[in-house]
């Protein structure tokens, strides 16, 4: 629980005081069981996650002073295909914040093709530009961690989105783009409260993410039932794997959603997501997580 907001805040990043609780903190047992019985209703589903070929993870931000998370397979680390590129961001990011880049307008460029457009030359530019050392070093050494292998992994990006050059694969798994739910929701989470780098890289990687501009998976379902929400995403496909990532902000609905799925039917399912995870969300307003 986050005790401290000081009003019912509408912009992001939230400001908050006191102890800012990490995201294994916010696991609620009852919320999680709301999500497993919502999710298994559906027998393909069921099967998927049985098998650890879905994994979900889910924050409900509806109360910024009792956030609460759950999820399936959350600690269980897939292959994500672009949604790594998040990483990228990360990386470049702090680069610019310490001093090793120089931002400018080509750099911004590349940025919002990389995340809005998942543009494959732009990330492999920002790739080239900070290096695979510097994405793994954010990853694991930053406080709190995206990539932790007493949690399963985590985020890695350690090769490029392209031909040739060199690869840095993740030592748990030799996975080259890789997620857990977990902390991908996690990466958000910190987003959402300024706490990624700071409040004002927060801001400015949130701007990159925001008004996505591939409609399929989450976004597909969220632009028709959510009009005025604002969506901040990043997505993945390549072959049989399947991601989406979505931090929703709007009047009636707060939460960030991650799925991860290994099925020749993964965007359908992403997308066939959106609904049954907001029955759970609107379930788990009463939910006990004490």
């Amino acid at each position: 629980m986050i005790v401290g907001i000081t009003t019912a805040q509408n912009s992001l990043p939230l400001d908050y005081s006191g102890s800012f609780p990490k995201i294994m903190d916010l696991e609620c047992a009852e919320f999680e069981g709301l999500l497993k019985e919502e999710i298994f209703k559906n027998p393909t589903w069921k099967k998927l996650v049985q098998s650890k070929k879905m994994a979900i993870g889910v924050i409900d931000l509806q109360n910024p002073n009792n956030i609460k998370f759950a999820g399936l397979n959350e600690q269980h680390m897939m292959y994500a295909a672009s949604l790594p590129k998040i990483a990228v961001l990360y990386a470049v990011m702090d680069a610019i914040h310490n001093g090793e880049v120089k931002e400018t307008p080509a750099i911004k460029k590349d940025l919002r093709l990389m995340i809005s457009k998942s543009n494959n030359a732009a990330a492999t530019r920002m790739i080239d530009l900070v290096g695979f050392d510097k994405i793994q070093s954010v990853l694991e050494n930053a406080e709190p961690k995206l990539y932790d292998e007493s949690c399963g992994g985590g985020l890695w990006c350690g090769k490029r989105y392209g031909s040739g050059g060199q690869r840095n694969l993740d030592p748990m798994k030799g996975l080259s783009h890789a997620a857990t739910t977990l902390q991908v929701c996690n990466f958000y989470y910190l987003l959402a409260f300024g706490k990624l780098i700071d409040k004002n890289r927060s801001t400015e990687m949130l701007g990159y993410l925001k008004d996505p501009e591939i409609n399929h998976k989450f976004i597909n379902t969220l632009s028709r039932i959510a009009p005025n929400a604002s969506f901040y995403r990043k997505s993945g496909s390549w072959k049989n794997y399947h991601a989406d990532s979505v931090l929703v902000w709007g009047p009636d609905r707060k939460y960030i959603l991650v799925a991860l799925v290994e099925s020749s039917n993964g965007e359908t399912i992403i997308r066939s997501l959106i609904e049954p995870i907001e029955k759970v969300l609107n379930k788990s307003n009463t939910a006990n997580c004490n």
